[in-house]
């Protein structure tokens, strides 16, 4: 598990994601100096002292941390959170940020200083290390991970897998370093200027699955090639420059002026680790050829590689949508046209009995389910939603060969589910279409019409008939990460046990039974939704 996946929060919501490391108080970390109270940004006038008391107050949480990665990220949130990472602000930052923090002379003051030169751009990255230095000779104690973070960490592998329309690639690069493995997986969409459309860290069991999944879900061969050091560092400088350009158009165009957030334990993963990527790209060696050019107007015509359908692939997560730019992975085939709804003059219609299985789970979690075939796809949704144990907290939307409809963006081309019928979309026995539910988790489900069955008068639908095994607790990380909840939980010697059974609410490992399923239980539920 990656350490921005650790420490998950109890809390739902319905697009961000709720993880990173124990902080108190927080500031807003998703966002740069746009969000923070700057002069530039609101146009007030501002004490350093205070955004001085914010850095140093999360060296506590700092001091707590044992995993210099785990440091390092919370260096990102740090550098997003003071505005370290703008251009504008990196002299500032080094003139009269890092001093101050210097003047404080803890063990706290200490670990900002050593987590945000590990990540932070020059020059402000240089001197925050130059200060922590001479805070450690001074004689100011260390934190536990401050040796560790003070190694050098090496590439160990990178490449590329690229679709064959040269629409999308993925960028693939790992690492070793004080122990630690880690890798990261940027997609980039060519149809969107070369931009970063997500980036997702993982270790070395997560990787394997990652690529194997790759490799195997495309409905197209795909090309998969090393890349040099200077060659990836070029390909993903300039990924994340028109990821960071778009993003801050978005803001400016944005009329509602900065985004509140309710919880401010509320962390974006995208810019944390984008700053912690391109802290490993400065340590790579400098490409010979310049950035590609990325003016007002977004280029059509930039080279692209070939390479992997991306819409085939079928990581959970991976290729999710930026949030802040609420559009869809990809492009979609024309969708064919959507049949007539029964007419009312028409017989009752008759019974369908479905299969939904959660995608890659693995053994299958799935459940029959019978409802009426012209049920809406609506309905269908509050029925998945209670035959999974789903919480109805986050976005989703149905895939079929009809169009895509869900409670997304309209904008994107998805059409409102109480429009279609079941039967509309899948209108013979054995077709199927795809329902995703938490665009960040990607809980994917394959929906099976088995067969079409006449109604029994004193049956009262919607029931479920069949099914295995519970389904996962919401936001704990698509199936992977379920896969991973479950063997922490079985494991009292793993150092997330405690964490993790805190999370759920548990008093014993046991009381969250995978093998669990009763069908009679789900049909009561879904009675109730009548």
């Amino acid at each position: 598990m990656s350490p921005v996946s650790r420490g998950r929060k109890r809390k739902r919501n319905g697009g961000k994601v709720n993880r990173g490391s124990p902080r108190s108080n927080s500031p807003d970390l998703s966002s740069g100096p746009e969000r923070c109270d700057c002069p530039a940004c609101s146009g007030e006038g501002f004490d350093k002292n205070v955004l001085i008391d914010a850095l140093v107050e999360e060296g506590s949480s700092l001091l707590g941390i044992a995993d210099s990665l785990e440091a390092e990220i919370v260096g990102a949130s740090l550098v997003r959170f003071g505005g370290a990472a703008e251009e504008e602000f990196r002299e500032a930052w080094a003139a009269e940020v890092v001093p101050a923090i210097a003047q404080r002379a803890s063990t706290e003051a200490l670990a900002v200083l050593l987590a945000i030169g590990s990540v932070a751009p020059p020059p402000a990255g240089e001197a925050a290390s130059a200060a922590a230095d001479r805070l450690i000779e001074a004689g100011v104690a260390r934190p536990s991970w401050a040796d560790e973070l003070a190694q050098p960490v090496e590439l160990t592998d990178c490449r590329q897998l690229a679709d064959p329309d040269g629409s999308a690639s993925i960028l693939v690069c790992s690492f070793r370093g004080a122990g630690h493995e880690h890798a990261f997986v940027v997609a980039v969409d060519h149809e969107d200027c070369g931009a970063a459309a997500s980036i997702m860290m993982a270790e070395p069991d997560e990787l394997v699955a990652v690529l194997a999944s790759l490799r195997s879900g495309g409905a197209v061969p795909f090309a998969e090639q090393a890349l040099d050091p200077a060659e990836l560092r070029w390909q993903v400088e300039n990924a994340l420059d028109a990821r960071a350009q778009h993003d801050l158009d978005n803001d400016r165009l944005d009329d509602g002026g900065p985004a509140e957030w309710d919880d401010p334990d509320d962390v974006d993963e995208y810019p944390l680790l984008a700053e912690l990527l391109a802290a490993r790209m400065r340590a790579l060696p400098a490409p010979s050829k310049p950035k590609l050019p990325h003016g007002d107007a977004c280029a059509d015509d930039l080279a692209v590689p070939a390479g992997l359908d991306l819409a085939e692939a079928n990581q959970p997560g991976l290729f999710a949508p930026p949030k802040s730019r609420g559009q869809r992975w990809g492009q979609r085939p024309a969708a064919a046209k959507l049949p007539a709804k029964r007419p009312k003059s028409a017989p009752p219609a008759p019974i369908y009995q479905i299969k939904v299985s959660l995608r890659d789970s693995n053994p299958a979690i799935w459940r029959r389910l019978e409802l009426p075939a012209d049920a809406s796809l609506a309905t269908l949704h509050r029925v998945i939603q209670v035959a999974f144990g789903w919480e109805n907290d986050h976005l989703h939307f149905f895939e079929t060969p009809y169009g895509e409809f869900g409670a997304v963006d309209a904008d994107q081309g998805v059409r409102p589910e109480k429009s279609a019928t079941l039967e509309q979309v899948a209108p013979e026995e054995g077709d199927t279409f795809r329902y995703t539910y938490d665009l960040g988790d990607n809980w994917e489900h394959d929906v099976l019409v088995e067969r079409a069955v006449d109604r029994e008068e004193l049956v009262r639908y919607p029931r479920c008939t069949g099914g295995r095994r519970a389904g996962p607790p919401e936001d704990c990380g698509g199936i992977w990460g379920y896969q991973q909840l479950l063997e922490v939980l079985a494991d009292p010697s793993h150092p997330d046990h405690e964490d993790q059974m805190e999370w759920l609410g548990l008093d014993d490992p046991g009381d969250l039974d995978p093998l669990r399923f009763d069908a009679d239980e789900i049909t009561g539920a879904l009675i109730r939704l009548r």
